[in-house]
């Protein structure tokens, strides 16, 4: 009975366990659809610029690919380099990237790959912006394993600068309307979007891979319209994208948690079971054994024992037997 309710008790810990790590990549496909495609988009360019490599690559040396035909309008670009090189020199420039010194990479490998992107007309496809007009095309910079030249659907490294920001210059980019501001965007390998300012030389700083552009707010934003005289009852508004994903998200987590409890209570109910039947089995062999015993039984602390009579047979006195 211990043992099984230790059997049960790691058994929930691991579902939990294992709840823990999956929720958060779970999350982010959820909540971001669209990262999706990007990074199927990765996947293939990363692909094609490993092709880029001769037999014998040079370290520290850019390899131009090509991209296939249906994705006419996309740069990019490879380099070799070793850890511990990057960590203590960094390169300058690689494309529109500075890298500085104190690059970190996670795991460790001893060589690594840089994939440069540059998605030109395609920005738009792979990284909408609502709300904002793009400045400049959007720049990738990915860190993969480059100990196999000729693998495939690599998983990107972690990669991180730990000393300085990693500086991207764009150069020249479309006009900056009057009275609007334009902001770097970043975007993360999750399709998560993150503004910051603009730095002097249409230049931007990072802390971290992804891709990057500048953007400004859109001009042509409709502003809203006054309320009718008298007031109508307003309308129910339609539901928007982020309200269905947000439905989507909490109709998974009601699902999968119901599962968990699902499970729970069926454990329970097979150990109740169990139980029940166990302690039925023994009745019926204690009545077994009563039905069977010639001699009286009596009740001793907390067990049953059988026990015989003082004496089995009356003793006869010698002088009754004399006469």
């Amino acid at each position: 009975m211990h043992l099984m309710r230790l059997q049960f008790q790691s058994m929930v810990k691991h579902v939990l366990l294992i709840w823990l790590f999956w929720w958060p990549i779970i999350e982010s496909q959820i909540s971001n659809p669209q990262s999706k495609p990007a990074r199927a988009l990765d996947a293939t360019l990363q692909d094609f610029a490993y092709r880029a490599f001769v037999h014998h690559p040079r370290t520290g040396i850019p390899y131009d690919g090509t991209v296939p035909s249906y994705l006419t309008g996309i740069e990019i670009s490879a380099m070799r380099l070793r850890s511990g090189s990057l960590f203590h020199r960094g390169v300058e420039p690689f494309k529109e990237f500075k890298i500085p010194v104190g690059l970190q990479v996670q795991p460790y490998v001893e060589r690594l790959v840089l994939v440069y992107q540059n998605l030109g007309n395609w920005s738009t496809t792979y990284y909408s912006l609502p709300g904002y007009v793009y400045l400049a095309p959007v720049l990738g910079l990915l860190a993969y394993n480059g100990s196999d030249l000729s693998a495939r659907n690599l998983p990107e490294l972690d990669l991180w600068a730990s000393h300085e920001a990693i500086t991207i210059n764009f150069g020249r980019i479309s006009s900056i309307p009057i009275g609007s501001v334009a902001k770097c965007a970043w975007f993360d390998l999750h399709g998560q979007v993150n503004l910051t300012n603009l730095e002097s030389g249409n230049a931007c700083l990072a802390t971290e891979q992804g891709h990057f552009s500048i953007v400004t707010e859109s001009a042509d934003t409709p502003e809203p319209e006054p309320e009718p005289e008298p007031p109508a009852p307003p309308e129910a508004p339609a539901p928007s994208s982020r309200t269905n994903d947000d439905s989507k998200k909490w109709r998974f987590v009601g699902l999968v948690s119901g599962g968990i409890v699902l499970f729970v209570l069926l454990v329970l109910l097979i150990l109740c079971a169990w139980r029940y039947r166990r302690r039925k089995r023994m009745r019926e062999l204690e009545r077994a054994a009563d039905a069977g015993e010639a001699l009286r039984m009596r009740r001793v602390g907390n067990m049953t024992a059988p026990f015989a009579m003082d004496t089995r047979t009356m003793p006869n006195l010698e002088d009754i037997l004399a006469t």
